[in-house]
């Protein structure tokens, strides 16, 4: 079966028969834009073995609780038969509202933006305002994702695989990480019921938020799950530790977050610290992908730096 045909199956079941279609972004998903009677939608092919179907309907229950608070996020389209997700030919299938945005930046590059701490304001406060709306609402029965906790991130099956056992480690970076599995699941151990816990989006990268105008908005919820609210502020702040200003990127993003609700941001380090070791653990298997050695070497220097200095300041707090 041809992943035209799949698509084809697809349109039928949300009554979009005859629509355009064209993939637009084969990422952890196939993303195709929809065109149909004047309006256009997003379709998205999940990747195999991904999610379960569980965890994607609470995704798209989530998106579409958030999107009728008010956030500008995309919004799940139901079938004709009232359902958000179908499996044809046995694959995961959605289709969401289209956001004409365009994302503020690419990873790897640096920003181009002229109000660079604007932006960094506006992301925390749509951020903030994402938790508000979320712990204002109640999932409904069967809601499943998976779990950023202290288990997720350095217990012995984290979300992203083990980024200590990444097979291409140097001896010494693999005592130095796991030096940092010990210290973090330490500290994760001593702080847990003090921090702040709840749904999360776990990926505003910078290709995750898109101005419209004078609008921001936040796409691709495919990782988010329970967490610490820190991890989605740190998420932010790894792609842009090599901006030159980063210190007032920093900031900014803090001042917008607060603006909408507190937060502690006194372990902050140390989420961006345990969100730059997930990529090492989540490049494992995909080492055959193209670009994957770069990028696996990208991510195990990064962490490299930010744990040399992290267990440095643990060491010597002055």
């Amino acid at each position: 079966m041809t992943v035209a045909e799949t698509t084809e199956k697809a349109l039928s079941l949300w009554g979009f028969e005859g629509a355009s279609c064209q993939l637009i972004a084969e990422r952890e998903n196939r993303v195709f834009r929809v065109d149909h009677q004047g309006k256009a939608f997003a379709l998205r092919l999940h990747r195999l073995g991904y999610r379960t179907d569980a965890e994607l309907w609470s995704e798209l229950e989530w998106m579409g609780a958030l999107a009728k608070g008010g956030l500008h996020v995309p919004a799940p389209i139901a079938s004709a038969s009232g359902k958000f997700l179908h499996v044809v030919d046995g694959i995961q299938i959605d289709i969401l509202s289209w956001l004409s945005g365009a994302p503020v930046g690419k990873t790897g590059e640096f920003l181009e933006i002229a109000d660079r701490a604007g932006l960094f304001r506006g992301i925390g406060r749509e951020m903030a305002r994402m938790h508000v709306l979320t712990d204002a609402w109640t999932p409904p029965e069967g809601f499943t994702r998976c779990a950023w906790d202290r288990a997720g991130l350095v217990g012995e099956i984290p979300v992203w695989d083990r980024f200590w056992d990444n097979p291409t480690l140097s001896d010494e970076d693999r005592a130095l990480f796991l030096k940092v599995r010990e210290v973090a699941d330490q500290e994760l151990l001593r702080l847990e019921s003090e921090l702040d816990y709840g749904l999360i989006h776990a990926d505003l990268v910078r290709e995750n938020v898109m101005f419209d105008g004078d609008k921001l908005q936040l796409i691709d919820f495919d990782d988010s799950g329970f967490g610490f609210r820190l991890f989605d502020l740190a998420t932010t702040l790894l792609k842009n530790l090599d901006e030159p200003d980063y210190p007032e990127l920093r900031a900014a993003l803090i001042e917008g977050y607060k603006s909408v609700r507190d937060i502690d941001t006194a372990a902050l380090d140390l989420f961006v610290l345990l969100r730059s070791a997930t990529y090492v653990g989540w490049i494992i298997t995909r080492m055959e992908e193209d670009g994957s050695e770069i990028r696996n070497e990208r991510f195990t220097r990064n962490t490299r730096k930010l744990a040399l200095a992290y267990l440095a300041r643990q060491e010597d707090p002055s």
